[in-house]
């Protein structure tokens, strides 16, 4: 598939035709299990097709599809281990490729947007796409100064294929979410689609980009590449190199893997303190592991794709700090207090405090230790004690009430957490707390 479905109607099928298949895929099923064969052999049989074709139809149609398969893929981590095999390798691939535009194409959008001198601007310039992702691809080339800068060229059609995608896919939500145990899926689609007209737009894109550059000049830890130029669907910035995270998480030592994570963390929550921005697309494909010297301490994180970001001027907000800091020190009535203000407890919703407690304390286990070891079994658990409906965490998850002001905050620290176990890192998270969260440090005694 050389180029983005852009029919509306061609789209909306691939994507109907998905619970179709699965349907008729369980039912062949069905039929194997009366023929004889043992009903963990077909299981996992199924799981292996239903992962290849779902994320097979996600990045052959790009758009908003492929932008919700990279979104499911940072909490693969929470899947059961017995079905995480089909799926992991399925949804890896969406995090740095996809099929690429046809050269006519990106020379037709560099001519729309650059102008019809727009090689006189580069020394060299690949045809070939080094990395591509939902709503465009990148291209390597030499700046006209000699930098080597990466070109990123969107897809012609893309925004009508994101709404088209997302609202499909909105439709199709009680299909695809028992692909992701404990993950409410139409909240996450409708939350991507709020966010498809700033992505679309790569002058905002360049503003946040550049403002992050700037603010981590010369930093020890984070580096992001400035930018050279824009203009409507061309945004070129410097090259940068490193080793993608996916490649970390994949075959990664294991000095690599806890550097990354705890740069991760450290940008997560250092990132809005410093720049009043929350990069908010935190998949592997949008950060490299740059080396650059010979001692991992040395190692920084360079940072891609400022397309989606949460604008908090203040930082992070001071309720979750604070409501962090009270949890680990047991207050329940207090923790109980401070939800209900910020209506994460709505009116009318009568909660016992000690089991909101009991309900918080597991999955804010990270930041209570001096360092702590992301895992997949400790995703799993987190998940399984939260999906299952025999489980106390169950109910009362139900009754909590997540406000829009704190959806995009939840996402990316979701999908940063899934990361974290994909790495297996172990990571001091409460330092890095202490330090950029609002309200977690102790209050200075007056």
């Amino acid at each position: 598939m050389s180029e983005m479905p852009r029919k509306a109607v061609s789209r909306t099928a691939r994507l109907a035709a998905l619970p179709l298949s699965f349907a008729g895929r369980a039912t062949l099923g069905l039929g194997k299990r009366l023929g004889g064969r043992p009903a963990e052999e077909v299981a996992a049989e199924l799981q292996a097709q239903t992962a290849e074709q779902l994320f097979a139809t996600l990045g052959k149609l790009k758009g908003g599809a492929m932008k919700f398969g990279q979104a499911m893929s940072v909490f693969e981590s929470a899947l059961p281990e017995d079905v995480a095999g089909p799926y992991r390798a399925a949804l890896t691939k969406l995090q740095e490729s996809a099929p690429a535009m046809p050269t006519r194409t990106v020379h037709a959008v560099l001519a729309d947007d650059l102008g019809a001198d727009w090689a006189d601007r580069f020394r060299s310039f690949s045809d070939q796409p080094s990395a591509a992702a939902s709503i465009g691809q990148v291209h390597r080339a030499v700046w006209k100064d000699g930098r080597e800068v990466a070109v990123k060229i969107q897809y012609p059609g893309a925004g009508e294929a994101l709404l088209s995608d997302l609202g499909q896919l909105s439709r199709l939500a009680r299909v695809l979410g028992p692909l992701i145990p404990g993950v409410d899926i139409k909240p996450l689609i409708a939350e991507l689609r709020e966010r498809v007209t700033e992505e679309l737009d790569y002058r905002l894109e360049a503003e946040s980009q550049q403002l992050h550059a700037e603010e981590f000049t010369g930093d020890a830890d984070i580096v992001v590449p400035r930018v050279v130029a824009q203009s409507g669907r061309v945004l070129v910035t410097e090259w940068l190199e490193g080793k993608p995270l996916s490649q970390v998480v994949s075959d990664g030592t294991r000095t690599e893997r806890d550097r990354a994570g705890q740069l991760l963390a450290r940008f997560l929550f250092a990132g809005p303190s410093r720049t009043g921005l929350l990069h908010a697309d935190p998949h592997p494909g949008n950060f490299r592991l740059v080396k650059t010297g010979r001692t991992a301490a040395s190692w920084k994180l360079g940072v891609l794709d400022f397309g989606t970001v949460d604008r908090l001027p203040g930082g992070l907000p001071l309720p979750i700090g604070t409501s962090l800091r009270l949890a680990l020190a047991g207050d329940a009535a207090a923790v109980h207090d401070l939800l209900r203000q910020e209506n994460f407890i709505r009116s009318g919703i009568t909660l016992d405090p000690d089991a909101v407690l009991d309900y918080l304390l597991p999955i804010i286990e990270p930041t209570r230790a001096e360092q702590f070891t992301f895992s997949r079994d400790w995703m799993r658990t987190q998940a399984a004690r939260i999906a299952d409906p025999r489980s106390p965490a169950y109910d009362l998850g139900k009754r909590l009430n997540l406000p829009p002001s704190y959806l995009l905050i939840h996402r990316v620290t979701l999908s940063t957490i899934g990361v974290l176990c994909q790495l297996g890192a172990t990571v001091r998270l409460h330092e890095e707390l202490v330090r950029w969260l609002p309200g977690f440090a102790e209050p200075e005694a007056d």
